[in-house]
């Protein structure tokens, strides 16, 4: 008490007291977030591809991937149906793409597409329903167009900045998709004509499976790319704008990779050295001569060619020699990527608008909370208030 008035004593401030400090929202370390997931396979006609990656700001980034030669095209020229054991040989790595992807779960979108092979087989539907019942794979068998341009929009970030138009080339294991793009002005990128070529690496290495392809076989192959890329070369009349390099000439598939690291003199296969390495025309011609003395032995041990590969390069040799000498290409660039980059890249631009999209909506939701009859209520309208508010 005071003891001068009798009231309770006031108590003295503490200068020295603590402030509470003022709340601040905790920054989050965007490493700490989880990664968003999404997943591609390409199921061609010699190979089962999968990649798992998550978004960059410009791109995108590989956690995972998966390949195995399947041979699911072989000896479908004879019938035009999937053989039971290859069938079965593609189901079990389907099997382990699956496993692969359940480890990263939950995928935020993800699509799986199947080329040639099933396009062409009769009993197409049997093996889709297998690989969904047991694999819990839903493949997509997709037209040689879409082909065509999901491995353009895979191979675009090889694209040289100061060219507008490119022409890329997927050598698959039934087919062979040549696309010409264009980028316009805006960065859109558009089809201005693909050709499907209705053979690859597998079919034409079949044709000659009992012997290694002679020169005569070469130069048949050879022949009948070119006849086809006259009808292509007269709708489209490129010739000129190659010569003048006004268009960029982009490779992918296996040959193509496998012509890099030869090239390049690989003790072993590395993506890394060999994704977007440019090889002039003369090293291309050198590189195939190269790969063509090996023989079936040398290319067997050869470190970037392997057992896996050697009896499908010579075939794929023949087709890029076609390019190289139909049209006035004074250098290719290797693309190890094609379509599964292409659909990663489609999903994730599909997944940011669709985002987007939903947090416009969300801002106009939260300033417009009634209907457009109801706003007769807002602060400054005099109007008046609907009944039922």
């Amino acid at each position: 008490m005071n003891k001068n008035n009798g009231l309770p004593e006031r108590k003295k401030k503490n200068k020295n007291r603590r402030v509470r400090p003022e709340y601040r929202k905790p920054e989050i370390n965007s490493s700490s977030l989880t990664e968003s997931h999404y997943a591609a396979i390409d199921l061609g006609t010699n190979s089962c591809r999968l990649v798992i990656a998550s978004p960059t700001p410009t791109s995108f980034r590989v956690v995972e991937t998966f390949s195995k030669v399947v041979r699911l095209g072989e000896g479908i020229i004879q019938e035009n149906e999937l053989s039971s054991k290859a069938m079965k040989r593609t189901i079990q790595a389907l099997k382990v793409c699956r496993g692969v992807m359940d480890e990263y779960a939950p995928i935020v979108s993800s699509r799986f597409v199947a080329t040639a092979a099933c396009r062409r087989a009769k009993n197409v539907a049997q093996f889709v329903e297998m690989a969904k019942n047991s694999a819990g794979i839903e493949l997509e068998v997709i037209s040689s167009k879409e082909e065509a341009r999901l491995s353009v929009v895979g191979c675009l970030p090889l694209l040289n900045r100061n060219i507008k138009r490119v022409l890329v080339f997927d050598i698959g294991g039934g087919s062979t998709q040549i696309s010409l793009a264009r980028v316009t002005d805006f960065g859109k990128t558009f089809i201005e004509g693909f050709v499907s070529l209705p053979y690859g690496v597998v079919t034409i290495s079949e044709a000659f499976a009992d012997h290694e392809m002679n020169t005569l076989e070469y130069s048949t192959v050879m022949e009948r790319t070119q006849n086809i890329l006259a009808e292509f070369e007269e709708k489209h009349h490129i010739y000129e704008a190659i010569a003048n390099q006004e268009i960029q000439v982009i490779g992918t598939s296996g040959t193509v990779t496998v012509l890099g690291a030869v090239h390049l003199k690989l003790p072993r296969y590395n993506r890394s050295a060999v994704d977007g390495v440019a090889i002039s025309a003369p090293d291309i011609e050198a590189t195939i001569n190269k790969i063509k003395t090996m023989g079936p032995e040398g290319r067997y041990k050869h470190p970037c060619i392997g057992q896996s590969k050697s009896d499908l390069t010579l075939a794929g040799c023949a087709i890029i020699e076609a390019l190289t000498t139909f049209w006035p290409i004074s250098e290719i660039t290797i693309a190890d990527r094609g379509i599964r980059e292409g659909i990663l890249l489609d999903l994730m631009h599909s997944h940011k608008q669709q985002t987007q999209y939903k947090k416009k909506n969300f801002k106009k939701r939260r300033r417009f909370p009634f209907d457009r009859g109801q706003r007769g209520n807002r602060k400054g309208d005099n109007s008046p208030a609907p009944a039922n508010l």
